[in-house]
């Protein structure tokens, strides 16, 4: 069987998405591995310094060096373009395919083809970020035509203080959103908790949740050629015909 190499490009104080992606993918190995690259990410917000961190520069070093080891994708595993706007991570996208010969997406990417697969109009979103942040991403979600009917989100600057919220304060924001009954919730960062939550609160609310790691790795697995429902256990997304290959 030939092997699989998925690179992810990883925030630097993030300390979810690695444990998480290699969960995700335990029963798929040794075929199908994760490996990563960091570049600097230490602060979300609307600061001239925070977005600084974003410049495509960085990450396109960073997808080189992962290209070292044979990449069969890559994927920008954090959700910047929420705020900054999905047209930036598509740029992305196009400059590691032109730099490295590598396919690329992100997890911001990932989750709107999610959204327009699945046709969700009603949307709860379950954040760690500020306020400011958190307007901004509600209104690209708008404009793309999903309304956001219900929001939580921490206040928090983070970003290394995202990983320390536990997965009971997430459950909580996740029900909190869930009394407006949207079509699907998002638990939208990838160092948030969220992953190992899903299936348990998908359940009890009867409602599809798509965490940010998980949507990763779900697209990449597609990207590559490998079947999604071969995770089991980590909610609807892996299970929903309509998200197959």
């Amino acid at each position: 069987m030939k092997r699989t190499l998925i690179g992810m490009l990883t925030p630097s104080s993030n300390t979810v998405l690695e444990p998480y992606t290699s969960a995700l993918l335990q029963d798929l190995m040794p075929w199908v591995t994760a490996h990563f690259q960091r570049f600097t990410v230490k602060e979300i917000s609307l600061r001239d310094e925070a977005l600084a961190q974003f410049d495509p520069a960085p990450l396109l070093a960073a997808a080189q060096l992962l290209c070292d080891a044979r990449m069969d994708v890559i994927a920008w595993n954090g959700t910047s373009s929420s705020w900054l706007g999905f047209e930036t991570d598509r740029r992305l996208c196009a400059a590691i395919r032109e730099a490295t010969g590598v396919p690329a997406t992100t997890s911001v990417l990932a989750l709107n083809e999610v959204l327009q697969r699945t046709e969700v109009r009603r949307l709860g979103l379950v954040t760690p970020y500020l306020d400011d942040i958190q307007a901004a991403i509600v209104a690209n979600y708008e404009a793309e035509g999903h309304e956001v009917v219900a929001e939580r989100h921490l206040g928090d600057r983070g970003n290394f203080s995202f990983s320390e919220y536990d997965e009971a304060t997430l459950a909580g924001m996740v029900r909190d959103v869930a009394k407006s009954r949207p079509e699907a919730i998002t638990i939208l960062c990838t160092n948030l908790r969220g992953a190992g939550i899903v299936a348990e609160l998908e359940r009890e609310l009867g409602i599809p949740i798509y965490d940010s790691v998980s949507v990763t790795v779900w697209k990449t697995l597609l990207m590559t050629g490998n079947d999604p429902s071969q995770i089991q256990g980590w909610g609807r997304l892996f299970e929903d015909r309509r998200l197959g290959a």
